[in-house]
């Protein structure tokens, strides 16, 4: 039943933000018209209303769950709060989907209309001549709206299990204190009222009236809900929880403190921000990284691979060492439920942070729309321009789901490992290392899989944008209208097609692992994708971004450096729109879809964890 739930909330919050989504991006191309402060109030609008709805559905449907559950389990409050772990595994289940197929879906559209249009053709982006071009504006709002929205949702819904889990088995689960084991939903309650009163901030207090007012605007979206949101924490831990409780560690008893788990909520948050700014740095054509990836397209499109790979690995290393702070902080402190109330912390701002992400898709289709529309050039520009903040806000909302994805893996890593009733893993073990060599090559695996999918896929897309343009008389001149709904469904049938490997392999792994090897081995599995899987999508999602907005950089021409690359068409730009086309499945389909694999083999071990240790291990035991 809860399976059920999390799954239909999932689908249901996706739907109503694509349809949102179209909504939103004609409405912005209009009041682009206007001026710049319209267009961008219009699109950060749009965004927050599905940031709002996911967040608020998602806390809703779990809300009415519990109570519901409760009437069936009474004062079996482990049994209740175990069952609840399937509303994480639903959310999931339908974000591997939304993120994967979304994945393939956009890229393959994206893909073939730039090579042809672009690269072959020397057409702009959006020209209403390319076969290509509906697809490619389809596939923002699946990939970018539905498949983020569909995964941030899945990280909110498990981090919120495995803390109620957690604390179900705490002293204050055996005490039967509703306030303090429901703590977890009373922070993402308080969140959305902090993320309520930030939008104003955007919208109301200091509105955009320059295009160089739409990047630090969506900044201090952050820094101001970040800052709120602390406040609201701790107001929240001290009404809530009692001075004092026992959270059980393992096997052995340790004793918190209420203030221990405000610092936990704190961590996560501010390490939130410092990934997500970390990301921008690394993604944005406003700083050296990306102005030096834009410079090495003047020797070609090798050297501009080679700079883009490296920025990728090096931007790395600042939200890891983020990651293990908050981990090892929060850990020291609360022990596992530390580690879920961290992500949780995180995840307390998602209404904020889904309103950022949208508002770039939003944005991209009105530039879309205006080019297709035949619109004047001023009203392009100014669409160019909140896209191209849009661009560097949606590698910040991938940060959050890349670095919330760790800390909700390892907390749901640590409730399996208690409800297995296993004390110590030992690394040294055989079986618990063998399973984390295997778990260290399935993010690997599963990349190597949706990076192929997105790949044949394209090429048949190429395929048919190239034979639409020698066999339709007058396509390139204008006079005749291509078969858009060809190019359709080559993306939608693709993207249903290939998503079952990478989904089968995400979803019995674990099984498989868990029935024949044993619980041990399943440990290292998860540790080993955990590790693996976290520094690959980082690097897969800033070296994509990187490239695409290097050559953004190259089209704006707005600085003298800028200038002696371009302008469109020149060496320069043709080898950054090939880093581009290579790092566009990176950034939007393999780099991404790595958060669901390892969130959702650790809630699916969570979930299946008695049986595990019941009558796991056939062949090791």
């Amino acid at each position: 039943m809860a399976f059920l739930l999390g799954a239909v909330t999932s689908v249901v919050s996706g739907f109503l933000g694509m349809r949102i989504a179209t909504f939103a991006n004609a409405r912005t191309t209009l009041e682009a018209r206007r001026g710049i402060g319209a267009a961008f109030a219009t699109a950060f609008r749009s965004g927050a209303v599905m940031g709002f709805l996911l967040s608020s559905l998602g806390l809703l449907v779990l809300y009415v769950a519990i109570k519901l559950f409760g009437l069936y389990y009474h004062d079996d409050w482990e049994g209740l709060y175990e069952s609840i772990t399937g509303y994480g595994l639903g959310g999931s289940s339908m974000a591997l989907f939304g993120r994967v197929g979304g994945g393939i879906y956009t890229k393959a559209a994206d893909v073939g209309a730039d090579l042809v249009g672009k690269v072959e053709r020397n057409i702009p982006e959006d020209d209403p001549r390319n076969p290509a071009v509906i697809a490619d504006n389809v596939g923002d709002n699946v990939g970018d709206i539905a498949g983020m929205g569909s995964d941030l949702f899945g990280s909110y819904a498990e981090s919120t299990c495995a803390a109620l889990f957690v604390a179900s088995i705490s002293s204050f689960g055996a005490d039967h204190d509703f306030a303090a084991v429901c703590y977890p939903l009373l922070i993402s309650s308080a969140g959305l009222v902090v993320c309520l009163v930030t939008t104003l901030f955007a919208t109301d207090f200091f509105k955009v009236k320059t295009v160089r007012g739409v990047a630090p605007a969506l900044k201090l979206q952050l820094i101001i809900s970040t800052a709120l949101m602390t406040v609201a924490a701790l107001v929240v831990t001290f009404a809530a929880l009692p001075a004092k409780f026992t959270m059980f560690d393992f096997g052995e008893q340790k004793q918190v403190k209420n203030w221990h788990v405000f610092f936990c909520v704190a961590i996560g948050l501010w390490a939130g921000l410092a990934i997500g700014f970390t990301t921008e740095y690394f993604t944005s054509n406003a700083y050296s990284p990306v102005r030096d990836v834009a410079d090495s397209c003047r020797t070609g499109a090798a050297t501009n691979v080679i700079f883009g790979l490296a920025l990728g690995y090096k931007s790395v290393i600042v939200p890891l060492l983020a990651i293990a702070l908050s981990i090892y902080v929060s850990f020291t402190l609360a022990s596992i439920y530390g580690i879920a109330i961290a992500a949780l912390g995180m995840l307390s701002t998602v209404a904020t942070g889904l309103a950022i992400d949208a508002y770039g898709p939003i944005s991209d289709n009105a530039g879309g729309i205006a080019e297709m529309a035949g619109m004047s050039r001023r009203i392009r520009q100014r669409t160019d321009a909140l896209d191209a903040a849009g661009n560097t806000t949606a590698a910040i909302g991938k940060g959050f789901a890349i670095g919330s994805a760790a800390l909700v893996s390892l907390a749901l890593f640590g409730a399996f490992v208690s409800r297995a009733g296993v004390t110590v893993i030992n690394v040294l073990s055989p079986k618990v290392f063998a399973g984390m060599l295997a778990g260290g090559m399935l993010p690997y695996w599963f990349s190597a899989m949706t990076m192929k999918s997105v790949g044949s896929a394209a090429l048949k897309m190429v395929e048919e944008v190239r034979r639409q343009f020698s066999t339709i008389p007058g396509l390139m001149e204008g006079r005749a209208t291509p078969d858009y709904a060809s190019c359709v469904r080559i993306s939608t049938d693709a993207s249903l097609r290939e998503m079952m490997p990478p989904g089968a392999l995400v979803l019995l792994a674990p099984l498989v692992v868990g029935t024949f090897f044993g619980v041990h081995t399943l440990a290292g599995l998860l540790a080993g994708a955990l590790v693996s899987g976290v520094q690959v999508a980082i690097s897969a999602s800033n070296s994509g971004g990187a490239w695409d907005n290097a050559k953004k950089y190259i089209e704006a021409g707005a600085s003298e450096h800028a200038k002696s690359l371009g302008p469109k068409g020149s060496e320069a730009h043709m080898a950054a729109v090939i880093g581009d086309t290579i790092g566009d499945p990176l950034k939007d389909t393999s780099g991404p879809s790595l958060n669901i694999l390892i969130k959702l083999m650790a809630v699916e071990s969570l979930v299946f964890a008695p049986f595990f240790a019941a009558h796991g291990g056939l062949i090791v035991n």
